[in-house]
């Protein structure tokens, strides 16, 4: 058996045998010190040095990308277009990379940070396999006095943490989960090496966006899955494929009308209340925003949704209906159904067959709200029900 746990729960062993790197036995001095080369820091390495800045980047990883270059689990994917995905900094770097599908897979996304830093020279200025111990601000001299795990100090007028919201996996809080003898794997700290589950039941903990990316992918390969469901996701399509050249042409010639809307990615006029229309009209309004694929497509059509309870649930009902076309188990859509939250409240997750991986005659899901989790033991898991699940 395999515990596959999708919480990114239980920090492994961390990467000490690693941050032994040590520079310099003296503070080194600088403008700026940023933590973390993931898009964020990356951008701001290079802002800094046009601008004269010394700057320098601390990461406890051993390549460019942040969160692509630790998220490598299967089926990691962005949930927004590849070309709303991009650096816009560069005219010339918009022309020169060529995004391969509507939605980049994370051996794309890494690739293209990878390209990234070598256009631009980053990686003199990052340090790899450095995790920062803590930080000071020293009110005498206006300086922050950064310590690094390998003993080194580093001396900043300014600190920047682009080190993400969300790069600490949460532990686990289940009973028993360190008898468990097998296979182990967690979505923020995956390994680089291939996973096969080829014959292996697998278990795979929490339905939030990785848990919604790999579900499909591992069902492929597993001889059996369970996923422990505790709170469904509204799951919308990406109907993804590769970008056409109209696409991509389309999409250039409004580049700069799209990077100045709203957020800087492509928007839409919201249209009348959704409580103001018919239900026929209303739902071939919501019909053609689930077929364009995306998160915006329904969120984009009335004024609203996010505003109005009842204007909401038309927009919810839709997406529950989906849900129920798909799922063939009525029972099992029915416990896929997000119906504890308006939808949008928290943000959708894009799927890539993910309700469909349902029909699997090897994929069976646990509603952890009827039946919560007891304990696990040396090769299963128990429910509070009694069940014994391998």
């Amino acid at each position: 058996a395999t515990k596959f746990n999708m919480a990114s729960a239980l920090c492994p062993p961390r990467l000490a045998t690693r941050l032994r790197r040590s520079f310099s036995t003296k503070a080194e001095k600088l403008d700026a010190l940023i933590v973390g080369a993931g898009f964020a820091g990356m951008y701001q390495l290079h802002k800094l040095r046009s601008l004269g800045m010394k700057a320098q980047v601390v990461d406890a990883g051993q390549e460019v990308g942040g969160t692509w270059y630790w998220n490598r689990y299967p089926g990691a994917r962005c949930d927004i277009r590849s070309m709303d995905y991009s650096y816009t900094f560069d005219p010339e770097l918009d022309e020169e990379w060529q995004w391969s599908e509507k939605y980049a897979s994370q051996p794309e996304i890494l690739a293209y940070a990878k390209y990234v830093a070598d256009k631009y020279d980053l990686r003199r200025d990052i340090r790899f396999e450095t995790r920062l111990q803590g930080a000071d601000f020293d009110s005498t001299t206006g300086h922050w006095v950064a310590r690094t795990e390998c003993g080194d100090s580093i001396s900043a007028q300014h600190l920047i943490m682009a080190s993400g919201s969300l790069s600490a996996p949460k532990e686990v809080d289940i009973p028993g989960v360190d008898a468990f003898e097998g296979e182990s794997y967690w979505t923020s700290w995956w390994p680089e090496h291939p996973v096969d589950f080829k014959g292996k039941r697998v278990a795979i903990i929490g339905t939030g966006a990785s848990g919604v990316q790999s579900i499909p992918v591992i069902a492929e390969q597993c001889e059996h899955l369970t996923v422990f469901q505790r709170t469904p996701a509204y799951v919308l399509p990406a109907f993804n494929g590769p970008l056409s050249k109209d696409y991509k042409d389309n999409l250039k010639a409004r580049r700069e009308q799209l990077w100045r809307s709203q957020a800087a990615t492509p928007s839409f006029p919201l249209g009348d209340s959704a409580l103001e229309v018919s239900k026929e009209e209303r739902d071939a309004v919501y019909e053609r925003g689930w077929q364009a694929g995306g998160l915006e497509g329904i969120l984009s059509t009335y004024k609203d949704l996010l505003v109005s309870a009842e204007a909401n649930d038309t927009a919810a009902q839709f997406v529950y209906e989906k849900i129920r076309a798909v799922v063939r188990d009525p029972e099992v859509a029915e416990a896929l159904i997000p119906d504890s939250y308006p939808f949008g409240t928290k943000r959708p997750c894009l799927g890539h067959d993910y309700y469909e991986a349902y029909n699997r005659d090897n994929v069976k899901l646990h509603d952890l709200r009827k039946d919560p989790f007891a304990r696990i033991v040396e090769d299963s898991i128990l429910t509070e029900s009694g069940a014994h699940i391998p």
